[in-house]
């Protein structure tokens, strides 16, 4: 599937419930989610998702930050929507941000589209934030923030990320104070 095919059905989501709030999204699209302890360690499962009985089922990561568990929520609505037809297996765990995989990848771009407007990050851009900032300032990893400069360039925007996202990137969160906090 292209950037422009994700993209397009991102968008489609979005006008049809008037909604980009992974969360409410969901639901309005009777997309089951829960939020289950799976652990801070390196490695620890960040999200999954699965069918049962026909019905679509999300489980998160409830240890990761609210920030993060927002992400992983909207990349695996990505899977459920771009992949649910096409998947043999009933259970799907994520590996998040991995371009290796192109269902990950297409995950992520879904993610990108669905959490990011191109208005919202040129605007943050237009501040004269350095990518970094404007990652923060938009409440996304910044390896998400590259995923959405890849589809604005695809629109002809000249914008440049600075990182290529890779897959381990949720890896190397680090503890302060006893809270998770995004490198």
């Amino acid at each position: 599937m292209t950037i422009e095919q994700i993209s397009d059905i991102a968008k489609q989501l979005k006008k049809k419930y008037d909604e980009t709030d992974p969360e409410k999204l969901a639901g309005q699209m009777k997309i089951l989610v829960s939020r289950e302890p799976m652990g801070l360690f390196e490695g620890c499962c960040k999200g999954f998702f699965l069918i049962h009985r026909r019905k679509k089922h999300i489980t998160i990561n409830g240890d990761l930050p609210d920030v993060l568990q927002r992400v992983v929520l909207a990349h695996e609505l990505g899977h459920c929507i771009l992949h649910s037809s096409s998947s043999g297996a009933a259970f799907h765990e994520v590996t998040l941000f991995d371009t290796a995989d192109r269902k990950e990848y297409e995950a992520n771009v879904f993610a990108s589209e669905l959490l990011l407007t191109d208005e919202a990050v040129l605007e943050v851009l237009n501040d004269d934030m350095f990518f970094f900032q404007a990652a923060k300032a938009l409440y996304v990893p910044s390896e998400l923030l590259d995923f959405k400069f890849r589809i604005l360039k695809r629109r002809g925007y000249k914008v440049e990320s600075p990182i290529t996202a890779n897959g381990d990137f949720l890896k190397n969160l680090e503890r302060s104070n006893g809270r998770l906090l995004m490198n």
